[in-house]
């Protein structure tokens, strides 16, 4: 692989990085500052059952992939979980969109905003770059005595 084709994975999975960082943190902050943010998720159909467990552990969990997003060493694992989360919360609305009456919005801000069609095309777009970044994702490299090593020929 060339270093510009090196530099340029580099760039794009760094720039969808800084977009999840901005949707994690925005997100996890939004919902733990939003008192009504537990009742939507006690009105949800799928998940009034563990609704005061997700109302703490999500926007916990939003805050720490953004963290690890920060981070060379753990990005890749915030790339797999943002992965993760966003295809959940995409099967989510689409389960929502397909299967439910009611629909109450436990998302906050502008996310609020967006109609539930809209908010599933804006779910996929960000599972599929968290995809791309994933794959994209250039692994650092451990220096070994080999790696030293100068090329003769």
């Amino acid at each position: 692989m060339t270093i510009h084709a090196m530099k340029t994975r580099r760039i794009i999975t760094e720039i969808i990085s800084g977009l999840f960082i901005i949707l994690w943190v925005y997100a996890g902050l939004n919902k733990m500052m939003d008192p009504e943010f537990g009742d939507q998720l006690h009105k949800s159909p799928y998940l009034d059952k563990v609704a005061d467990f997700v109302q703490v552990t999500l926007p916990t969990g939003e805050l720490v992939i953004a963290l690890l997003l920060v981070f060379h060493r753990t990005k890749l694992y915030g790339l797999y979980l943002s992965f993760f989360l966003m295809f959940l919360f995409t099967g989510y609305i689409y389960a929502m969109l397909q299967f439910s009456f009611y629909k109450p919005c436990s998302c906050g801000g502008i996310l609020s905003r967006m109609d539930w069609n809209t908010h599933l095309y804006f779910n996929i777009i960000f599972t599929l770059l968290a995809g791309a970044a994933a794959l994209l994702y250039e692994k650092p490299r451990t220096i070994t005595k080999e790696t030293l090593k100068p090329v003769t020929n």
